[in-house]
């Protein structure tokens, strides 16, 4: 009687997976290509989000004998959020840009 409740559960949860895909607009799948190009964005991105992080390091060690050091290193760290959220939405747009471009030619 256990198995046919955990085979019925995982039944349950496949139907609510499909539902959920269904919902979203199902599974994209990509080709190679795709896969390269979308790869590729990533890792300029996450290059550009590195150079942040580094920038705001340098500067926040730099500020360490600076007697407004908190309150200049809260600016800094505000600056540095809002241009790394600036840089995911830039992302994202890049790659919604090339899956909507591949959807189109595919097609």
């Amino acid at each position: 009687m256990k198995s046919g409740h955990s085979s019925n559960t995982k039944s349950e949860m496949k139907s609510a997976y499909e539902i959920a895909m269904e919902r979203l607009g199902g599974l994209r799948t990509y080709s190679p290509e795709q896969k390269t190009r979308l790869a590729g964005i990533d890792r300029m991105y996450d290059a550009k989000r590195a150079e942040i992080i580094l920038r705001l390091e340098e500067r926040l060690k730099a500020l360490s004998d600076d007697p407004e050091a908190e309150a200049k290193a809260q600016a800094l760290r505000q600056d540095a959020a809002m241009e790394l959220a600036r840089i995911e939405e830039k992302r994202e747009s890049d790659k919604n840009r090339i899956r909507n471009q591949e959807q189109k030619t595919g097609s």
